[in-house]
């Protein structure tokens, strides 16, 4: 194919937000730390993430997603635009908002116990999920139909949020398979891939959750594989690699990831997921089989982990006293 035809990711965009500072103390009334904010960081999520990962070559993206009419719409788009073509649909409701607490310090720690050592990465407190927006079932515009048209591959980046569930995408999704890579990123609440699909993405948890026994003993895999009609599932496994099961002879084959190339422990891996069906995406659309290019993207996810993962992709705002919210009035605080 030409190198202008589009890769196309279509699915749920989210706003990710990270709010970093320390935590020296903890609450009187339990053991909850209490974080004081250092800073704030905004970036895609979801599908926009997917989107603005592979807008770092010379080949158009283009997004196609719901957008609702509000303030977090407003800066998700602000993120997008000038790297991705955007195809807004109409979303119902507000913006989904992923929000993580994290924080370095001596009460840096989810379970409430102070550490002895402070860490020295941020520590995840907590995540704070926001917005009610879900994908009607609105007619397509032409746009749409015509990034599917030329589209080089597409990577279908579902969140649960009714995107995946349309039923003129999945038609149109389903039509385009049978000559143009789909790459399907699953969720527990999103929708069943495709029949036709090249390669099925679900991380360890989401592949456990359908299967009865281990990943690696019986026929699961390959019989989910043949359920689907997909012609392959790559079960990511995060610094082990992925396991893969093509459904045409019920192959598995592990992946591993070199040593080398592992990331330090303890890296920021949020993203690792959206890289590794963008790269493998990539590659199927220009030509490679199903096992090599989840080879190539298990290195890409590795390498995007050990990079900083989604961080390098993240617009800072520091936090001002207008913003950091009074302390409550108890004397006891």
């Amino acid at each position: 194919m030409a190198a202008a035809d589009p890769l196309v990711v279509i699915g749920d965009a989210l706003l990710d937000i990270d709010v970093d500072g320390r935590a020296d103390r903890c609450s009187p009334n339990s053991a909850a730390p209490v974080v004081d904010v250092a800073h704030r960081t905004f970036r895609p999520g979801g599908a926009g993430l997917a989107a603005r990962l592979a807008a770092t070559g010379e080949r158009e993206v283009v997004l196609i997603a719901g957008f609702a009419s509000d303030e977090a719409a407003a800066r998700l788009r602000g993120l997008l635009d000038g790297h991705v073509r955007v195809i807004a649909l109409p979303l119902r409701g507000s913006t989904v908002c992923k929000q993580r607490v994290r924080a370095i310090g001596p009460w840096a720690a989810p379970n409430g116990h102070a550490r002895t050592k402070e860490p020295r990465r941020p520590v995840l407190i907590t995540r704070i999920d926001s917005g009610t927006g879900r994908l009607g079932t609105d007619l397509l515009p032409e746009a749409a139909h015509a990034a599917l048209a030329a589209a080089h591959a597409v990577v279908v980046s579902d969140y649960g949020r009714g995107t995946a569930t349309h039923p003129q995408i999945r038609a149109l999704l389903r039509a385009h398979a049978a000559h143009v890579p789909v790459v399907w990123d699953p969720h527990p609440r999103g929708s069943v891939p495709i029949p036709g699909a090249a390669l099925v993405t679900p991380s360890r948890a989401e592949a456990l959750a359908l299967l009865s026994g281990r990943l690696d003993d019986g026929p699961d895999l390959w019989k989910l594989t043949k359920g689907w009609a997909v012609q392959a599932i790559a079960v990511t496994l995060g610094s082990e690699g992925a396991l893969m099961c093509l459904r045409a002879s019920g192959k598995r084959l592990r992946i591993p990831l070199p040593v080398a190339a592992k990331a330090p422990d303890g890296s920021d891996a949020c993203g690792a997921g959206d890289s590794f069906a963008i790269a493998a995406a990539a590659h199927l659309g220009e030509g490679s089989g199903p096992e090599s290019a989840v080879r190539r993207a298990v290195l890409a996810a590795a390498e995007f982990v050990g990079s900083g993962a989604a961080a390098a992709f993240s617009e800072s705002e520091p936090a001002t006293v207008s913003e950091v919210p009074a302390p409550w009035s108890d004397p006891g605080t």
